[in-house]
């Protein structure tokens, strides 16, 4: 009885005002007492943090850390692609007749993914995907998996289902209907990426460095604008964070494009190692 009242649940729950309020409470100078907890739970490493742990004021300054620069080296190679996140692949393969996979038996589309823009979707098609979870125990930042210029964004308000096991599994065309923050990375020679921020239960927003676009903010609009000055960012340079866990979805263009030994669903990553190469098998 529980497996099937849980699925019901998470399409009543007002998902939207409880990761706004998560997102204060961890904000709170109260929430400073829980990060000792925090770390002991998920078993995470202080030696790598950027700075000591006390130095951290709430939950979530803690949860955004930056970590040392020796920590995650970026794989070198203007061929190569490298992972913009920690985290654990969820599905990747061809972007094929414009759909892409969700979990065994559910897709969505390409279209639907970045707003239903037909145009720029066609620009994916016969391309690759990834999907990369991030469980609350992941460093969070979010970086260039590519270098090149970002040329524009798109903000697509919506629902926020938890984006683990149970909301896959459950929730059709999930990656489609919450929240995202997509990020158009212009490239030379490895055709144009899309870097998409999914927002998820308890995130508290998706942060971006190169604007003030945030996501789950009341009455929020779908907005697809140029970014000004098209800003030029280097393989690995941060783009951005999410405050509290969710997933990635990047989108290539190139159909040249070869994953790196090892990539597989179930992988886990660290940000800055090899995904892919473009224009090498494997």
């Amino acid at each position: 009885m529980r497996k099937k009242l849980l699925p019901g649940l998470i399409h009543r729950l007002p998902q939207n005002a409880m990761s706004r309020t998560m997102g204060k409470i961890t904000a709170s100078r109260f929430s400073r007492l829980a990060i000792q907890r925090y770390i002991r739970h998920y078993d995470i490493d202080p030696s790598i943090i950027e700075k000591p742990v006390k130095e951290y004021r709430t939950l979530k300054e803690f949860f955004t850390r930056r970590l040392k620069p020796e920590a995650r080296p970026i794989a070198p190679g203007a061929d190569t692609i490298t992972s913009p996140v920690d985290g654990t692949v969820s599905q990747l393969g061809d972007i094929c007749e414009g759909t892409m996979i969700q979990a065994k038996g559910k897709g969505y589309s390409v279209a639907e993914l970045l707003g239903g823009s037909a145009e720029e979707a066609k620009r994916y098609y016969g391309g690759k995907f990834i999907t990369i979870y991030l469980s609350p125990r992941d460093y969070h930042r979010i970086h260039m998996p590519v270098e090149g210029d970002l040329v524009r964004y798109s903000y697509l308000p919506g629902r926020l289902y938890p984006v683990n096991q149970l909301g896959i599994q459950h929730v059709d065309r999930l990656f489609a209907r919450n929240e995202r923050l997509v990020s158009y990375i212009k490239t030379e020679g490895l055709g144009d990426v899309a870097l998409v921020k999914v927002g998820a239960l308890f995130v508290g927003s998706v942060k971006v460095r190169y604007n003030t676009a945030t996501t789950n903010v009341k009455h929020g609009r779908e907005t697809n604008e140029a970014i000004v000055g098209a800003p030029h960012y280097a393989k690995g340079e941060e783009l951005g964070w999410f405050e509290f866990g969710s997933t990635v979805i990047l989108l290539f263009e190139s159909s040249q494009l070869h994953w790196a030994e090892g990539i597989e669903k179930g992988s886990p990553l660290l940000m800055g190692q090899v995904l892919a190469r473009v224009g090498k098998s494997q």
